[in-house]
């Protein structure tokens, strides 16, 4: 049973930083990980992921050049750390392995298998 655990949400001041953590257990963990958050009323947005196998990774239009994703294969574990913090940052943000991770719409809900519990990020300006 593949199981992942988000860390690290919490309140951060606007343009600060802030470092999200997703542990992969159950896997061979190479599989492809990544990062939705949601805000009430609207879908999961895909924002960035990571092929653990290689070094493929891609982020999203919406945070490219303030969010970056990382792994650490030692600890099978994938960050996303976020630069620059904006109040519009602030929702529940998900970890996800899916089937796919791709260049051109990062990774979709439906292509997900297995999800975190979610972590909330809340933004002060």
């Amino acid at each position: 049973q593949v199981k992942l655990t988000e860390s690290g949400g919490g309140s951060v001041e606007a343009g600060g930083s802030l470092k999200l953590s997703c542990g992969v257990s159950g896997s061979t963990f190479r599989s492809n990980v990544g990062w939705f958050r949601q805000t009430p009323g609207k879908e999961r947005e895909g924002l960035a992921c990571i092929y653990t196998g290689g070094s493929s990774s891609y982020i999203a239009d919406s945070v490219k050049g303030r969010f970056t994703i990382s792994q650490d294969n030692a600890k099978n574990t994938v960050y996303m750390e976020m630069n620059s913090v904006k109040p519009a940052d602030a929702a529940t943000y998900y970890c996800a392995q899916a089937w796919m991770c791709d260049d051109s719409y990062i990774m979709l809900a439906e292509h997900v298998e297995y999800w975190g519990q979610g972590t909330q990020v809340t933004v002060s300006s």
